[in-house]
Parts: structure tokens; C-alpha cells; sequence
């Protein structure tokens, strides 16, 4: 009875998903069915592997693994600390690479490093919560914004900002620098607690293939 359970796979809509699919690909698992651009259907069956699909909004995907509608889910680490659900994260996949930082102008240096009590501006409160209250012990105020938040210092909003950093040029541009790292950033597989239970097997051997992957890939290059 255990073999005809469908497992279901949540992934974090946009380029991340993309680069899933394209991985999975490699290993054997495809979905013929989300190649489709015209479908408008919201959930994708592979029959053969008895695999479901379907693609959420980023900050969505750990709230639909925690409660069990997706027993895995892919998403960005950020996702997943901002989020801080009853989750495992079991894999890091390696794409999707980019770092947590502490941004603001050179100026703002100084009062990161004499410890000030200033403005943080960050669409990720809790990330920038846990990582001046508990990592540096420095008192802020964290102000939450949704748009784009290197806006925070250049309109007097806050000092510095706390965002996710690719290649920096958007930075560069507003005459805003790296200041901090918070913490290194990649997609990251994360599994229900009772489906790491009931379907251990199935998992373990999906986390088996991809590593095994990835380590073929790693010797080629």
C-alpha cells in the first residue's frame, strides 16, 4: 500500500523550480506534463514514479511542507530561515548560490562596528533579528519592507539594509557596499517530519541520486 502513495514535491516558482526540473531531469525524474506552457493546471502527476508536482510562491513552500500538503519541498535557505518552520532540511542542491548581507553605505561601517543602536531595513525581519540580537548582541530596530529596500538608506529610512547579494551592482549603483555577511545562500531540499518517517526509503534514495549527481558533476568540472 506504501508504494502507491504519491509523494509530492512543492518547488519555489520562478528560476529555482526551472533549475530543479533540470536536475531531476538528469537523475531519471521528469514530469512531461509542467513542459506544457498552455496547461493551466496547478498540480502535475508523473504516474510511473507515483510524483506529484507543484510550484508555490517562494515563502509558501516551507508553510505547505510543514503541514504535510507537500512531503518536499524546494526554496532558497533564506526562505527557510526567514520562515522557520517545522521542517528538515536535508540537502543543499547547490544552484541558486548567493550570500545574506549587511548593506548600507561605507559611512554606516562605523556604527556596525562600535555596536549603534540603529535603523535596519530588510524584507527578511527575522533573518536581521537573529543575526544582530543573537549573533553580534547589537540592539536595532528592524524595519520590514517589501519593495526594494537598498530605497531604506538613500531616503533616510533606516542606516543600513539586510538583503540578498548576487553580484552587487545594484549596490554599487546607489552608492551602497557589502558591509557584513550574514550567511552563505543556495537552494536547499527540506522534507515533512512524518513523511521522513513513512517514506524514508523513497527519500533517502532521491537524496542518494542527487549527490550522486552532483559529486559526477563536481569531478568533471
Amino acid at each position: 500500500m506504501n508504494e502507491e502513495r504519491y509523494l509530492t514535491f512543492a518547488l519555489g516558482k520562478g528560476r529555482l523550480a526551472n533549475q530543479t526540473l533540470e536536475l531531476f531531469e538528469q537523475i531519471g525524474i521528469t514530469c512531461e506534463e509542467m513542459k506544457d506552457k498552455s496547461s493551466r493546471k496547478l498540480i502535475f502527476v508523473n504516474e510511473a514514479l507515483k510524483f506529484k508536482f507543484f510550484l508555490a510562491k517562494g515563502p509558501d513552500v516551507p508553510t505547505y511542507v510543514e503541514y504535510g500538503a507537500a512531503d518536499i519541498g524546494v526554496v532558497g535557505r533564506d526562505t527557510v530561515m526567514e520562515e522557520n518552520r517545522n521542517v528538515y532540511e536535508v540537502l543543499d542542491l547547490g544552484f541558486g548560490r548567493c550570500r545574506m548581507c549587511v548593506c548600507g553605505p561605507e559611512s554606516a561601517g562605523e556604527l556596525l562596528k562600535h555596536h549603534e543602536r540603529i535603523r535596519v531595513a530588510s524584507k527578511y525581519p527575522n533573518i536581521a533579528r537573529e543575526y544582530f540580537y543573537n549573533k553580534k548582541h547589537q540592539t536595532v530596530d528592524i524595519i520590514k519592507l517589501n519593495g526594494s529596500v537598498e530605497l531604506g538608506p538613500l531616503a533616510g529610512l533606516s542606516e543600513v539594509i539586510v538583503d540578498i547579494v548576487e553580484t552587487g551592482s545594484t549596490l554599487r549603483e546607489n552608492g551602497l557596499e557589502v558591509l557584513e555577511e550574514v550567511c552563505q545562500l543556495s537552494a536547499r531540499m527540506i522534507v515533512n517530519p512524518v513523511s521522513m518517517q513513512m517514506e524514508r526509503e523513497r527519500i533517502q534514495e532521491l537524496v542518494h541520486r542527487i549527490r550522486k549527481y552532483r559529486e559526477k558533476c563536481l569531478k568533471i568540472s
